[in-house]
């Protein structure tokens, strides 16, 4: 995900570690569940957002062009190449050290479960042919899907999705910033992608310059909070 403030997904990363964890739940379980429910279900517009994407023909985002291209390839659906990608990335990170929640878990496998279901119900119409202002609409709304979608996640604070994870700890590792090193991500499996065959086109470049701006409209519809990074320790 694009957009997110650095000091946010950190926090989500580390849910138990950080000195921001999540409110204690409250009533027994009902806190968990509520927040169980908000993180499928922004997991879920996630997923819907995605599938306008690539049903508007324009283009995907970086990711799911990485995705499409190992479908062409291998006998696996978009969503099943979504899942083994995210399950590779979760591996690689823990080995790298990174703390996983719940979150990250069912990131990997709702989200292409939920793109499968959309997709095979047939409920989202094919607009590669249709009027190119529609077409740009639908792109539009799939990109806002997954900004809602991300900020509904994001407040569940459950752990953060693989690849945020692998962000996360590559930035680590190397002493550069979550912003330098995103952008590096996505570069590189938009170039690989492509090779493979994934679509991108004028639709990955709205991905990729209005995801920011929908990542930040989730933030502020649902209200999460943005709290500031701790001040770094002097000797």
């Amino acid at each position: 995900m694009l957009g997110v403030p650095d000091a946010a997904l950190r926090r989500l990363a580390h849910p138990v570690r950080s000195g921001h964890a999540s409110p204690a739940p409250q009533k027994g379980n009902s806190n968990f569940y509520s927040r169980l429910v908000m993180l499928v279900f922004g997991l879920f517009l996630f997923a819907l957002g995605i599938v306008l994407t690539l049903r508007s023909g324009l283009g995907l985002g970086p990711w799911d062009v990485l995705h499409q291209g190992l479908s062409i390839h291998l006998p696996i659906s978009f969503g099943q190449a979504g899942i083994l990608v995210g399950a590779l990335l979760l591996i690689v990170t823990v080995l790298l050290g990174e703390r996983l929640g719940l979150g990250t878990v069912l990131n990997i496998l709702l989200i292409g479960l939920f793109i499968d279901a959309i997709l095979w119900s047939g409920s989202v119409p094919d607009m590669s042919g249709a009027n190119p202002v529609a077409r740009f609409l639908m792109d539009a709304s799939g990109v806002l899907l997954i900004g809602m979608g991300s900020g509904l996640y994001i407040k569940a604070g459950m752990g953060a999705g693989p690849r945020d994870s692998l962000m996360l700890a590559l930035s680590s590792l190397s002493g550069k910033r979550v912003g330098w090193v995103r952008t590096g991500i996505e570069a590189t499996v938009l170039a690989l992608g492509y090779l493979l065959g994934g679509t991108a086109g004028i639709g990955t470049l709205i991905f990729v310059l209005g995801i920011g701006l929908a990542v930040e409209a989730g933030f502020k519809l649902f209200r999460v909070p943005r709290r500031r990074a701790p001040e770094p320790k002097t000797a």
